[in-house]
């Protein structure tokens, strides 16, 4: 088995399997193999042997939504293996499903003993990530119990309990002990010469709160089919560039990938939705930025997105201060889980509001949704929400007290609370952090976007015309001050953020692409700051790094610090356009598209920075999440920006 893994994604499930299909347990390439469902891994172990032997992969795993794979018992040139195993797998919502196929290549009658050993640890993602922390889970147990059809695992701490179930079809002739507290089914097949013999293996995850009614498909090709249906369906009615093929399909898979990211949430009055989930494997779940900006990027094409992730997140908005969860009324939600370890608060992402600039989003998509679709009703139906979020902006936020949005950093959660909420990220040019109460620039930008915004709503929908005079002068009002205080003459460019002393943060940051974006600075600084990110600093070939090279700071495998992200590299984009750059916002739109086009025409959640100059492919960032919503929706962010240039 190599080190590589694939990633099968069905809404709020997902699996990832080695070469061969197998799940071992073991942390591989920046992700843990398993089955996961709502944060917890269901299948620990996987591991198909053939007459006691692990089998070689003939034609190994491929990227696609289905895991195909050829394997053989291990043999030598002079010893032809005696089957051939044909092996399919797919995920489903709380489901996976395994098909096996079992050809002699015999001319006699052939015994086959196939095995399959499975665990499930029930372990929470939190524990699986590379920050070295542990977690008490006093009373916590474990149980298997062998079925007709196949094993159930178990797993309970107090009122916290989670089940997988695995069935075969047809029924395992043995279920053994293992000793590590796997079980292993185990099938005599008796082949004729040249025969076949099929199995079906599936299994259902039933998490702690799950209490959908769910079924396993009957296969994976069932799957398959169901999956493709729903790409169709995102991607019918597009109309893509036909001169620029590139783009096109870079947008058709961007929606392909949106269709299987989508995962459950509630709305205000409990009604069941489907919201883009942020990525996989770490973040498969609601992310409020990133549902944002991907229903954002969507909104011309796919106004659905936005239309359940507003209410998604309007049920979530803070109604109280809460220390733990940085959470204050009006607040938007950055990050929901359903762990075990959030369920008994040893981590504060259960329902998690670190984050400066989701409130501001908020308000900027339900402004932008009702633009461009004319649903008033909903702007009627959120408006309760809107005006909380305006006053959590003005108030809590800090647009009151500070001029600016302002967030500190949380000793238990996120240091940073802006997009970039890496450690570190928020640095001066010689790589010092900021520190003290931090005013990022491009949170700046989203509270003028979305102080005009809902000035209009409140003008155009709630005819409240006092509320939208005073929304429209803290607008201007701040976007007076912060061409005052962020402006670095010396570099004719906006700081990346002020620090707790009001001192200029002066690492030359992509963040100054975001206020093109948001329209907050003036033509002859936009124009400056427009052409400046297309410098060789700054550019990359593959678009615009986070921090321009030559600074002390940067480093192009660094997360947030020399990186070229796509989502950012859109909203650039989307800024240039509006700043009248189109030959700009065209260059950057190339290298994405040209990046895309190099990675099988989706585009990862991050590329390191190293330039094309020096490296004719895009390098990857070792940890990228492989399907993120916000990259997978960049392409048509691509397109409403440059059309099919």
């Amino acid at each position: 088995m190599t080190d590589r893994h694939h990633l099968l994604v069905y809404g709020g499930t997902f699996a990832a399997v080695g070469d061969g299909g197998d799940i071992s347990g073991v942390r591989a390439a920046g992700s843990p193999e398993g089955l996961f469902v709502r944060d917890a891994r269901h299948l620990s172990r996987w591991q198909l042997t053939v007459d006691g032997a692990v089998p070689e992969a003939l034609s190994p795993v491929a990227d696609g939504d289905t895991a195909r794979c050829v394997l053989v018992p291990r043999g030598g040139r002079n010893e032809p293996p005696a089957c051939t195993i044909f092996r399919e797998q797919a995920v489903g919502d709380g489901s996976f499903v395994e098909s096996l196929r079992v050809t002699s290549n015999r001319p006699v009658p052939t015994t086959v003993r196939l095995a399959v050993t499975a665990d499930a640890d029930f372990t929470d993602q939190f524990e699986l990530r590379s920050d070295h922390r542990t977690y008490a889970k006093t009373g916590a147990t474990r149980t298997r119990q062998v079925l007709d059809h196949g094993v159930e695992f178990g797993y309970q701490r107090g009122e916290w309990r989670s089940l997988t179930t695995v069935t075969a079809d047809p029924a395992p002739d043995a279920v053994e002990e293992t000793g590590t507290g796997a079980r292993r089914m185990v099938w005599t097949l008796d082949l004729e010469p040249h025969g076949t013999a099929e199995l079906t293996l599936r299994v259902m995850a039933r998490p702690h709160g799950d209490k959908r009614a769910l079924r396993v498909p009957r296969s994976p090709a069932a799957l398959s089919a169901h999956l493709l249906s729903l790409e169709g369906e995102f991607v019918e009615g597009v109309a893509f560039p036909t001169g620029w093929p590139e783009l096109a399909a870079a947008c058709a898979r961007g929606l392909a990938d949106l269709a299987a990211l989508q995962v459950p949430a509630t709305g205000p009055d409990g009604e069941e939705l489907r919201v883009p989930a942020a990525g996989a494997p770490w973040f498969l779940t609601l992310l409020g930025r990133d549902a944002l900006l991907t229903s954002l990027f969507a909104l011309p094409y796919r106004p659905r997105l936005a239309a359940a992730t507003l209410p998604a997140l309007a049920a979530t908005q803070a109604t109280e201060t809460g220390a733990d969860a940085v959470s204050q009324p009006g607040k938007i939600v950055h990050e929901v889980r359903h762990g075990e370890l959030a369920h008994f608060g040893q981590v504060p992402f259960g329902r998690y509001y670190g984050s400066v600039d989701a409130t501001p989003l908020f308000l900027i998509l339900l402004g932008a949704y009702v633009e461009r679709t004319a649903d008033t009703a909903l702007a009627r139906r959120l408006e309760s929400h809107a005006r909380a979020a305006i006053g959590w902006m003005l108030d809590h936020g800090g647009l009151t007290t500070r001029g600016y949005l302002v967030y500190r950093a949380d000793q238990g959660g996120l240091a940073n609370q802006n997009w970039k909420d890496s450690p570190g990220a928020v640095c001066f040019a010689d790589g010092t952090r900021a520190s003290g109460p931090v005013m990022a620039a491009g949170a700046q930008g989203y509270a003028y976007d979305a102080l005009r915004r809902t000035a209009w709503l409140a003008r155009t929908v709630w005819q409240d015309e006092t509320y939208a005079a005073l929304l429209e002068q803290a607008a201007a009002d701040l976007r007076d001050r912060f061409q005052r205080d962020f402006w670095m003459p010396g570099h004719s460019f906006p700081a990346l953020a002020l620090d707790g002393t009001g001192r200029q943060v002066d690492a030359l940051a992509s963040d100054a692409g975001h206020l093109l974006w948001s329209g907050l600075l003036d033509k002859e600084y936009g124009e400056l700051v427009g052409r400046r990110l297309l410098e060789p600093d700054f550019f990359s070939g593959w678009g615009v790094r986070t921090l321009a090279s030559g600074q002390p700071a940067y480093h192009p495998l660094s997360y947030h610090r020399g990186s070229v992200w796509p989502h950012d590299n859109a909203l650039i984009t989307l800024g240039l356009a509006r700043y009248g750059l189109h030959d700009e916002a065209r260059t950057v739109a190339h290298a994405l598209v040209d990046a895309a086009t190099a990675t099988g025409h989706r585009l990862p959640e991050v590329l390191a920075g190293y330039g094309r100059d020096t490296h004719a492919e895009p390098v990857p960032y070792p940890h990228a999440c492989v399907r993120e919503s916000r990259s997978a929706a960049a392409p048509l962010a691509l397109l409403t920006a440059v059309g099919g240039a």
